[in-house]
């Protein structure tokens, strides 16, 4: 027997070798050592077949082409006459992978990136793969802050050519950021210059906020704060020099330092315009932020740039430049600017396209733009659009473009591409409230009736305290103005005997009633309404100012109210709010043809300040007044106004705070004050997470009104309280949750300091 053994770096890479094989003809493959690997699956890599001629060259290529798949770490070949033996050594399998020591990450996330590094059960098992498998993992934790990690990897060979891989992690402890060193300030205090920064050191809540841990984009983030903060105050020639970062050799110590030259102060000395001024010059100096004699402020330079581009595009000049060249006098320390106007041609909407609406129609999204067809390209009416398209809520995305028309240098279309989402529900509930126990619902709603972008909602919420059953119908475009139009008819029953603290009371409403909503600009609304109710009252206890009251009016009333609001909503977003205003002027009132004549009015005012990027300010603030009218003494007890709970005042039991009578039941009032301040953030460690907010509050408010027992009239004042609370949207229902601890309770307050609300809106 023949024996040819054929090294394939050998045959590969040497022009002459040792290695040589006379050539023949395959008359046959046969392959061996195979234990996993099928037969077919080697020759279907095998670039060589029966009857064709071995050459060198020709098993070269196999070799490599073998050795290529990955399956194989030994691999010969040898012939025996005119048989071709292809005789491999496999490479084992991954049959199990094991983790020790894991507490920074899941398990199965450590799996799930060993699996992109090559890593996996049923896999091949390549060495090289698994080095650089540790070195990700080494990665994933040092980007923790743990630079101390240590991995260990045992590889056990188990039967059936295969292999268990057990990686033991010592993760050590996290590296703090003990020091940041600015060294060249001499302007600013260091601690004015490290309050921009976002990396610090250790404090009270970076054992959640995880700043004192470094991160490379995070110092790349602080350095251009620190760079703007010089910018902003004059110090135009700033340089960073340089940055180092150091660890202690325990790895659990970082120190940074940065090192800068601030260079000179400067101030504007004066501001040009040149270029083509379409604009009045007068109109394009009041859009410019800097001036002569102030510090210089980059912001402002780039504002003003921006402002005027923004102008031009309102009018057309989509594609206006806009460039603010400096002067720089070093002696004097000062710098002026020229504005270089250059506005290009005048761009016009050519075509409104959309797509990806396979259910709504297109009208409904076309009546929500202010950009027309025919019209000036406008950026502003472009971007108030595409917001109110958005604020359609029929849609999980809205994608605008503005792309040139081909061959035409003063058009564009206008493509809005979206991508539609459910809008109808039937929905089945159940939730408890504290103060109404358990609370079952079902609605079904349909917010884009066929496409229509019409709504219709039946709702059933049923309590121990409230019970609601409602039909509703709203057209949001009754006329091609954008006025809407609603219909409702419900059903209300109150019944508070089960509200410790709250006079017992039981009453039946039943109604129907038609509203208008009138758009006055893209943020305010006006609406007012029509309706017709009848209030039954069942049972009302023994307070006096209720039999009074049925004693002149008896226990059935028929109310025809009337309604007219004001609403403003300037908030950024509905549900993750962190900055603007929202304001609400509300009134009702109960005309003649009816047995009521009373009115109510109220306002109120939500104003949302960014204190930080993950820090808000909400202020909150609400009064309002009732009163009868037209002989009518006195606004009708069932529609006064109530202060305490979640709603309101927390601390203190639901409507529990105000006049009182005799028994110390609480009664309500025409006339209510309520306030708060709230600082809302992320969940420590969630701050991606929208669906779960704390917060910190101080609350304010009574309700005043007559009625009440004098020898109770301390009760009347107002009351405070502070603490925290949680707000969660679950999956199973929104969940609010706050502890509070009244900071002037008086004798006979209803304390309440842990309130919860589940399943309810909020």
């Amino acid at each position: 027997m023949k024996i040819k053994y054929l090294a394939a770096l050998a045959i590969t890479f040497c022009s002459s070798t040792s290695w040589a094989i006379d050539p023949f003809v395959v008359k046959d493959i046969r392959v061996d050592g195979i234990q996993r690997t099928e037969a077919g699956t080697v020759f279907s890599y095998l670039p060589v077949k029966v009857g064709d001629t071995l050459d060198d060259e020709k098993a070269a290529a196999a070799i490599k082409a073998l050795y290529a798949t990955g399956f194989f770490k030994d691999v010969r070949l040898e012939s025996d006459n005119g048989i071709l033996l292809v005789v491999v050594e496999e490479r084992p399998s991954i049959a199990q992978i094991n983790i020790v020591g894991a507490k920074e990450f899941e398990k199965s996330k450590l799996k799930d990136g060993l699996k992109q590094a090559g890593l996996t059960e049923s896999r091949i098992f390549d060495r090289s793969m698994l080095e650089r498998a540790e070195q990700e993992l080494k990665q994933q934790y040092i980007s923790r802050g743990r630079y101390a990690v240590k991995i260990t990897t045992t590889t056990t060979p188990l039967e059936r050519n295969r292999v268990a891989l057990d990686f033991n992690i010592d993760e050590g402890e996290v590296a703090k950021i003990r020091k940041i060193n600015i060294v060249g300030s001499n302007a600013f205090k260091d601690k004015e210059l490290l309050s921009q920064f976002t990396l610090r050191t250790p404090g009270l809540l970076t054992w959640f906020t995880k700043d004192d841990q470094y991160s490379k984009q995070k110092l790349g983030g602080d350095l251009e704060s620190l760079r703007s903060y010089y910018l902003n105050r004059g110090y135009l020639e700033l340089s960073i020099d340089s940055t180092q970062v150091s660890i202690t050799p325990d790895m659990q110590d970082i120190y940074i330092t940065i090192n800068i030259t601030e260079g000179a102060n400067y101030s504007v000395s004066e501001v040009k315009l040149a270029g083509e001024m379409l604009l009045p010059e007068e109109e394009i100096r009041k859009l410019i932020k800097i001036a002569p004699g102030e510090v210089f402020a980059r912001e402002k330079l780039t504002e003003s740039v921006k402002l005027i581009t923004d102008r031009l595009g309102n009018d057309g000049y989509a594609f206006a430049n806009v460039n603010a060249a400096p002067e720089i006098d070093k002696e004097k320390r000062q710098v002026g600017f020229t504005f270089f106007i250059d506005p290009g041609r005048r761009v016009y909407v050519r075509r409104i396209n959309v797509t990806g609406n396979d259910r709504t129609r297109d009208e409904v999204i076309r009546r929500e733009m202010r950009q027309f067809e025919g019209g000036w390209y406008s950026t502003a009416k472009i971007a108030q659009s595409k917001m109110r398209v958005d604020r359609l809520n029929f849609f999980n995305a809205v994608n605008l473009e503005t792309p040139a028309v081909p061959g035409v240098s003063d058009q564009i279309d206008i493509n809005i591409d979206v991508k539609e989402k459910p809008t109808g529900a039937v929905m089945f509930g159940a939730g408890y409230a504290q103060q109404q126990g358990l609370l079952l619902s079902a609605s079904v709603s349909q917010d884009n009736i066929f496409g229509s972008g019409k709504n219709i909602n039946i709702q059933v919420n049923n309590g121990n305290i409230n019970k609601t059953y409602s039909l509703s119908f709203t057209d949001p475009y009754f006329t091609k103005d954008g006025i809407s139009a609603g219909y409702d008819l419900y059903s209300r029953t109150l019944n508070t005997n089960m509200l410790s603290g709250v006079a017992p009371l039981n009453t039946i409403t039943m109604g129907t009633g038609v509203r208008l909503g009138i758009p006055v600009n893209e943020n305010d609304t006006i609406s007012a309404g029509l309706g017709l109710e009848q209030t039954t009252i069942n049972s009302i206890g023994t307070v006096t100012r209720y039999q009074q009251f049925i004693d002149q009016y008896g226990r059935i009333t028929i109310n025809v109210p009337v309604t007219l609001s004001w609403a403003r909503d300037g908030r950024d977003s509905a549900i993750w709010t962190t900055s603007g205003t929202t304001h609400r002027v509300s009134g009702e009132a109960g005309i003649p043809g009816g047995d009521l004549n009373y009115y109510k009015a109220s306002y109120a005012l939500k104003w949302f300040f960014p204190i930080s990027r993950d820090f808000t300010l909400m202020l909150h603030g609400e009064g309002g007044i009732g009163n009868g009218y037209n002989g009518q003494h006195g606004l009708p007890f069932f529609k006064n106004f109530f202060a305490g709970g979640n709603a309101s005042v927390r601390g203190y039991y639901i409507s529990s705070l105000g006049p009182h009578d005799s028994l110390g039941r609480a009664l309500g009032g025409n006339k209510r004050v309520v306030g708060s301040a709230e600082l809302m953030f992320p969940l420590p460690g969630m701050k991606n997470d929208r669906t779960v907010r704390l917060s910190t509050f101080l609350d304010a408010g009574t309700v005043f009104g007559p009625g009440g027992d004098p020898s109770r009239s301390s009760q009347e004042g107002m009351r405070y309280s502070t603490g925290l609370a949680v707000m969660w949207i679950s999956p199973m229902g929104p969940l609010k949750v706050s502890l509070a601890q009244p900071l002037n309770s008086h004798p006979g307050d209803n304390i309440q300091r842990f309130q919860f609300q589940f399943g309810q809106q909020f």
